[in-house]
């Protein structure tokens, strides 16, 4: 399997199949951190991190009397997402519910959560 198939394969996956993927490599290498090359960031990677412009929202935790309702912020959320993924997602808390949003999109989605009962964080 050369490169360009592997990137086109990743390319039909969803945002929470690419961010399972991730993980699994990380688990899989050994990986805990960012890697450092050549003795560091850059600085115009320093400069990039200062201006944030996308956010992950991340479930926390969850009341669990209230998990049906946050199964259902879940699918409101990630929209096409199965009622069985949902649950997986909210049972495997902590989870990225979305990853590369604006700030004010993901300050929506936490508020979604929070009155459902679940705890959420900002990314």
């Amino acid at each position: 399997m050369d490169i360009q198939s592997i990137i086109e394969a990743i390319e039909k996956m969803s945002l929470m199949e690419v961010k399972e993927l991730v993980d699994a490599l990380k688990e899989k290498f050994g990986v805990t951190g960012a890697i450092a090359v050549a003795g560091g960031p850059a600085p115009a990677a320093a400069a990039a991190e200062e201006e944030k412009t996308e956010f992950d929202v991340v479930l926390k935790g969850f009341d669990a009397a209230k998990k049906i309702a946050i199964i259902k912020v879940v699918r409101e959320v990630i929209e096409g997402l199965g009622l069985k993924e949902a649950k997986e997602i909210v049972e495997g808390a902590p989870k990225t519910i979305k990853e590369g949003i604006s700030k004010e999109e993901a300050e929506k989605i936490v508020a979604k959560f929070k009155d459902a009962g679940a705890e959420c964080e900002i990314k």
